[in-house]
């Protein structure tokens, strides 16, 4: 049997494969979550866009979105924190950071992702890149550019 693309550790027809065909809703947004990146991974779209609140259904790509997870090889993804979304919440986040290469370079995508509940159904509404923090030096050389902007060396402006 395969595991589910997802992460799970169980198998796809125990975890993702029901949610994506419809015989049961995702339980959390987690769940969802986890059903989203294993459709992306099965280049199963209709159930990307079947998945999305109808409020924010308005300028989905369908064909950019099908080109990218057909063009993807899909790693693996990561569940980093959930906010809300148990059974008993009407919405909830998932960050998260899904693997995958393009063109042989491997990328990263680390997203918050929020989810709305409407009776048994979550819903993906929107999703916020997390971007990736600047590595700052601890140590800055004299004939560095300064820190604060200003053009001049670090020794001619706050390195004095």
């Amino acid at each position: 049997m395969n595991k589910c693309p997802c992460g799970s550790g169980i198998t796809y027809s125990e975890c993702c494969e029901p949610v994506i065909s419809g015989a049961r809703p995702a339980e959390t947004a987690e769940r969802l979550m986890r059903a989203r990146y294993s459709a992306y991974v099965a280049v199963n779209t209709g159930f990307i866009f079947e998945s999305t609140h109808a409020d924010h259904r308005t300028g989905y790509d369908h064909k950019g979105t099908k080109e990218w997870a057909e063009n993807a090889e899909w790693q693996g993804m990561e569940i980093i924190a959930t906010k809300n979304g148990s059974s008993s919440d009407t919405s909830g986040e998932v960050e998260f950071i899904a693997r995958f290469s393009e063109n042989g370079e491997p990328r990263e995508h680390h997203e918050n992702a929020h989810f709305i509940r409407e009776g048994a159904n979550w819903f993906f509404t929107e999703g916020k890149t997390v971007k990736a923090a600047p590595i700052i030096s601890s140590k800055i050389g004299r004939n560095e550019p300064c820190v604060c902007g200003s053009g001049l060396k670090y020794k001619k402006c706050c390195g004095k």
